[in-house]
């Protein structure tokens, strides 16, 4: 088991179709993530590729595919047809047992599930909207949401869901007020102590290589890129 298989079963796709030599996602609007098409087969040809490009624009997506450290052959083909690349990303795991060093104190994070509407709106100032509340929803097994008050004020959001002893945490969004206060890495915390709650082992986390503070802050709490993908998407 992938860590690609703890983002698909914590980030899920509405629909994901098996198509030749790829697995298509149908994301409904929420993401990259839960839309782009994956390699599943070693062999695959320009027909695959003609096929998957069609199949994403019937469902109304562009021809996005996930580009991961083994698509080689894949990420040339692509690059040859035109495809941009677009959102290198890093994979972030460590034990959670070694990111769980002080239990936050409980009247600054509280694990929330279903969501609470001032979350929604927390999120929706970073651009999480409908679409990507959806996917948490859609998310099967363990889950919850973490919201952070800071000074008695609501500052921040986070989602987490589990699947094969890795508790995934998404969409952590901190308001501007109370951002350089430590809060990311005391909600990275609570979660650790949430997945070991849950019987969970490892702790893991994407984050775009172009947000610095993000990649700072999970680098500076012990944890380690395990994996890197990038998207190729047509240029139009």
């Amino acid at each position: 088991m992938s860590l690609f298989d703890v983002v698909d079963a914590t980030w899920p796709a509405a629909q994901m179709i098996r198509d030749g030599a790829f697995v298509l996602r149908n994301g409904q609007g929420g993401g990259k993530r839960v839309s782009a098409a994956s390699l599943v087969e070693t062999d695959f040809s320009d027909p695959d590729i003609d096929h998957a490009e069609t199949a994403m624009t019937r469902m109304g997506q562009d021809a996005l595919f996930m580009i991961r450290s083994a698509d080689t052959a894949l990420d040339t083909a692509l690059a040859q047809r035109g495809y941009d690349v677009i959102d290198p990303v890093n994979l972030y795991s460590i034990p959670a047992q070694d990111l769980a060093q002080t239990r936050p104190p409980k009247v600054c994070m509280f694990s929330v599930w279903p969501r609470l509407a001032i979350q929604e709106d927390i999120w929706a100032r970073a651009g999480i909207g409908p679409a990507r509340l959806a996917v948490m929803d859609r998310a099967q097994g363990a889950k919850t949401t973490i919201l952070a008050r800071w000074n008695d004020k609501p500052a921040g959001t986070a989602y987490v869901a589990c699947h094969d002893q890795t508790a995934m945490l998404h969409a952590l969004e901190i308001l501007p007020a109370h951002q350089r206060q430590g809060l990311g890495r005391i909600v990275m915390n609570h979660a650790a102590f949430w997945a070991l709650d849950q019987g969970m082992t490892k702790v893991s986390v994407l984050c775009v290589e172009t947000n610095l503070a993000a990649n700072g802050l999970y680098s500076s709490l012990g944890m380690k890129v395990v994996e890197h993908y990038h998207y190729r998407i047509k240029r139009t």
